[in-house]
């Protein structure tokens, strides 16, 4: 044995590691993990100065979210943005009036809000250009759908981002037109949305506000963290930040700009890399724009997203758009993640990576695909027989689960959204996420909703689909890690892998499966240091 470890955790410790899935203690050396076993085999490590710490309730890998946004949900819940989600803000009424109590409070500077949500924020107006024109006459206003993939703005925020009728639309996104070819107001998808917001962006408030999303990471017990919409221009900041960073991030670069990057697939280290290149096939759900072979429905639901009776939504990318991409990033060595809802859109991916993989083959590429709602057993696994593996937003199903059936898709397709079950029955390694800020950080509700798949209403979605609660935490975990090539040094508590851990109420596999989003995070640790500890 080396000289004694710095740190001793004592407790209920789930390793997630096969080989010793349960132990009573671990140590820990210069952030990593030196001895896992028993109190008697991990006694030897500890020396004089070695803290002990015995834990009560349950120690597990620190969470790993697949698919988040911390660069841009650091700004979005910075304070400049107004937060009118549904978990924050789900009367329609008071979401008006904050739309209201922002212009005022701003004025010239522009009022900024983000979560609009008329599906479950019921009686929300409409967002015309004549609205938002009345609603903020001086001033740009610009408000942002919950999903992301849509906004609203006036005629002031248009001026301030230098939009006019002649401005082309971005690379798979597209401004809103009225019959006369002017602006109306509306903008779909990143490359449309991203210019409307910049005006929130303020680099020299920008540390703190990273530094306040790590915490908030943190306190859900997440340790490890991508971003699925990276640009470039964060670089510098990550690099200055590097010493006070309690999260380890995973990037993948948006494709909407250019066919380039800067970096190269051998860039960064365990605690900042980015391991690959986002697309968007569609869009969102609740929007009405994703690319699906059946059509939405024709309820109140449908027609207050403004989808036209009889849709089947669409695609950002044409195929060959798409193997343009895929093509130009693929061969220098890039893990693919590629955002698709829709079960056309589904087709149309899996037949670019086949074409891909059979000109340019790879052992192991975990090409990735991205939320995967209306995907079908067939198509998962196809998926899996080329190596491609899913990320799932199983969390929609908590809370836009009733929407899905009664609203959007109907019984036959909305009770298999988000087919976890089917995945994994393949033999699929998948991840759980939240998409934040689309929805909270919430990794203990995600693993107690894949395991339950119940509604708003207490109705359970297609139960064969459910996991385990064992197959949900390896999917907030270990294959989340995975996912992000970073199995290797997180994702597990094995010797040689970071000391990057949650402590819990109580042990998930305990109680049942309903109660699980309801345990709390007592503490968190990265590289054995405690980045979190909750309060007294």
């Amino acid at each position: 044995m080396a000289s004694p470890a710095d740190l001793v955790i004592v407790g209920n410790i789930v390793t997630v590691d096969p080989q010793r899935p349960i132990a009573e203690a671990l140590a820990v050396t210069a952030g990593r993990i030196v001895a896992v076993g028993s109190r008697d085999e991990v006694q030897p490590w500890i020396g004089a100065d070695t803290e002990v710490r015995e834990v009560a309730g349950c120690v597990l890998p620190g969470f790993v979210e697949a698919h988040g946004h911390p660069l841009m949900e650091a700004v979005v819940l910075g304070g400049r943005m107004v937060d009118i989600r549904p978990v924050t803000m789900p009367n329609a009424d008071d979401v008006v009036a904050a739309v209201h109590a922002e212009v005022a409070a701003r004025g010239a500077d522009g009022a900024y809000l983000n979560g609009w949500d008329p599906l479950l924020q019921h009686g929300l107006p409409e967002l015309t250009r004549a609205w938002l024109d009345a609603a903020a006459p001086d001033g740009p206003l610009v408000i942002v759908h919950n999903s992301g993939h849509k906004a609203y703005f006036n005629s002031a925020a248009a001026r301030a981002a230098g939009l006019t009728r002649d401005t082309p639309d971005p690379h798979g996104s597209k401004y809103g037109r009225d019959a006369d070819g002017e602006l109306d107001g509306t903008a779909e998808e990143t490359g449309a949305v991203f210019p409307l917001v910049t005006g929130v962006m303020t680099p020299t408030d920008y540390p703190a506000l990273l530094l306040a999303e790590c915490a908030r990471l943190n306190r859900a017990g997440l340790t490890t963290c991508s971003e699925m919409a990276f640009d470039p221009m964060f670089r510098p900041v990550l690099e200055q930040m590097r010493d006070k960073l309690t999260v380890r991030l995973r990037t993948y670069e948006m494709s909407t700009a250019a066919l380039h990057t800067d970096a190269s697939p051998d860039n960064g280290d365990d605690l900042v890399r980015q391991v690959g290149i986002k697309i968007w096939v569609d869009g969102s759900p609740w929007v009405g724009n994703i690319d699906l072979t059946f059509p939405y429905l024709d309820t109140d639901a449908t027609r207050t997203i403004g989808v036209v009776p009889g849709s089947c939504g669409h695609a950002n990318y044409t195929r060959e758009q798409l193997a343009e991409i895929v093509n130009t990033f693929f061969p220098l060595g890039w893990q693919m993640a590629c955002h698709v809802h829709g079960d056309h859109g589904v087709d149309t991916i899996l037949d670019v990576y086949e074409d891909a993989l059979k000109r340019w083959p790879r052992e192991d590429h975990r090409l990735r695909l991205e939320h995967v709602g209306a995907i079908t057993p067939v198509q998962l696994q196809r998926a899996h027989d080329l190596g491609v593996t899913c990320s799932v937003f199983v969390d929609q199903i908590h809370y836009w689960g009733d929407v899905i059936v009664d609203g959007l898709f109907g019984p036959e397709h909305g009770d298999v959204w988000m087919p976890a079950g089917s995945a994994v029955a393949t033999g699929m390694r998948i991840s759980l996420h939240n998409d934040p800020p689309v929805t909270p950080e919430e990794p203990l509700r995600n693993i107690s909703v894949a395991a339950t798949r119940i509604a708003p209403s207490g109705r359970v979605l297609a139960p064969q689909e459910r996991l385990t609660v064992e197959a949900a935490i390896r999917a907030q975990t270990i294959d989340a890690a995975w996912q992000l090539f970073s199995d290797d040094a997180v994702g597990s508590l094995e010797v040689g892998k970071y000391a990057d851990l949650v402590v819990l109420s109580a042990d998930p596999r305990s109680v049942p499966p309903e109660a699980v989003a309801d345990l709390e995070v007592l503490a968190t640790y990265l590289a054995g240091q405690q980045v979190h500890a909750k309060a007294d």
